[in-house]
């Protein structure tokens, strides 16, 4: 088994949400959504674990649960750039691995969170991310579910809310099935970065790419800036975004036993 690398949890938490407001202080079995995450990024071994928030009531809710709280400024576009502002409070060394995991993940895998901290350290790219395969057409075409390609050398090639790649023969037959030997893949979102690169990441402007697909990691690619892609060795249950989801957490954590 690989050493994993110190490495630390940054948790981008935003009160507002357009589909579930309040969605950090939503409760999953009793227990607010924040707090999960947080269970599940102490459990991964991480060397320190940062709540990145905009809300007192969100930095309320976490008292007692043994991280910090870094308040940062509300207007922020993405995570990411809400954590390069926690990256520069915190003072975090530019070499620093920093996962981010999502404030809207609560049952990711301790597995996952260190497999994207081992990539990273792995790769002289300045981020990873994590991936897993498709096997459901439905899946595969549903503008929800972000696909990616990946080059020989284990890197992003470019990251699509279409189909991808295209299997231009099998799908002139049939687009009930996914083909088979094509490597079709589901982007995870989870990422990591060295510290130093967040700072350089906020500063870039906002790309062609990323606006039209509504996908920050592209702003990366088109940057010229390289993602390291390793699959999940656990799934990743579905986020929340919705009240739908919420109802659908509650089950499948009944299902855990």
């Amino acid at each position: 088994m690989p050493t994993v690398p110190p490495f630390i949890v940054a948790i981008p938490a935003r009160y507002g949400s357009t589909r579930l407001p309040a969605k950090p202080l939503r409760e999953i079995a009793g227990v607010p959504m924040v707090v999960r995450v947080v269970q599940r990024a102490l459990q991964a071994g991480a060397a320190d674990v940062v709540v990145a928030t905009d809300d007192a009531r969100i930095a309320d809710a976490l008292a007692g649960q043994g991280v910090r709280v870094c308040m940062t400024r509300a207007e922020h576009a993405s995570g990411s750039d809400r954590l390069a502002e926690c990256a520069g409070l915190c003072g975090w060394a530019d070499d620093a691995i920093v996962v981010n995991l999502q404030g809207d993940e609560p049952f990711a895998p301790a597995a996952g969170i260190r497999e994207v901290a081992c990539a990273l350290a792995e790769d002289d790219a300045p981020m990873a991310t994590l991936a897993t395969p498709i096997a459901d057409a439905h899946e595969l075409f549903d503008p929800n579910v972000v696909k990616l390609v990946r080059g020989t050398n284990g890197r992003a090639l470019y990251f699509s809310r279409a189909p991808l790649p295209w299997a231009r023969d099998a799908f002139a037959a049939s687009r009930e099935v996914v083909p088979a030997n094509t490597p079709f893949l589901r982007h995870i979102g989870i990422y990591a970065y060295r510290a130093g690169f967040l700072a350089r990441y906020a500063r870039l402007a906002r790309t062609p790419l990323e606006q039209a697909e509504s996908l920050e990691q592209l702003r990366v690619l088109e940057h010229g800036h390289a993602i390291a892609v390793r699959l999940t060795p656990e799934p990743f249950p579905p986020g929340i975004d919705t009240e739908a989801d919420l109802v659908r957490a509650e089950q499948w954590l009944r299902t855990q036993g």
